[in-house]
């Protein structure tokens, strides 16, 4: 009964209403497309990743470029929504990588204390993955804001696992930490790109 009497009020409703709620529509159509046109306009990787450089000083142009030329799925990523999914993408695993060369350092390693620095690492990363297991379901999802502040929580790994070994001489883990957390910094990068 209540749905009639909706649908009644604005069938009744007068012209100039009904134009001010089509208006209404209109402008908040409007206003969501050009993200999603940001996302759906053909962008090479040398475009997205200079964007993404240019927006951004944690993100390294050459690496950008290297780390996404370099995946054959990077055949199909012709947007800059799908080079984000990419680099998300890349970043997970990365993480997942990550975390299981401390798990295998872990096993020969002798000392308890760099164990448990290990140990606290690979957690570290493993919440990480989660994090941005996230992010690239909301990627996917086209919920950009909330998969940037994914991303940008998931750069604390690599620099928690750092600290942990502070005055340490040797960071076994220094080569993966890098690299995830460029590769972490490109998705970041590439996905503000969209919602800027």
């Amino acid at each position: 009964m209540q749905e009639r009497r909706s649908t009644a009020a604005v069938a009744r409703a007068p012209p100039a209403t009904l134009s001010l709620l089509a208006a209404a529509v209109l402008l908040l159509a409007t206003a969501a497309a050009p993200c999603r046109a940001q996302a759906a306009t053909v962008m090479s990787i040398e475009e997205a990743c200079q964007k993404a450089a240019s927006a951004s000083a944690g993100v390294s142009y050459e690496h950008c470029m290297s780390s996404l030329a370099s995946d054959a799925r990077s055949r199909d990523a012709a947007d800059l929504h799908n080079l984000a999914v990419l680099a998300a993408r890349v970043a997970v695993d990365h993480a997942a990588t990550t975390e299981a060369r401390m798990e295998d350092l872990n096993e020969v390693e002798e000392s308890p204390h760099a164990r448990a620095r290990l140990h606290h690492c690979r957690e570290l990363y493993n919440a990480a993955a989660d994090v941005l297991r996230d992010a690239l379901d909301n990627l996917r999802a086209r919920i950009y804001g909330k998969a940037s502040q994914q991303l940008a929580a998931a750069l604390g790994a690599s620099e928690s696992c750092e600290d942990v070994w502070k005055g340490e001489e040797r960071v076994p883990v220094a080569t993966h930490d890098r690299e995830y957390g460029r590769m972490a910094m490109v998705a970041l990068g590439l996905t503000s790109g969209i919602v800027a």
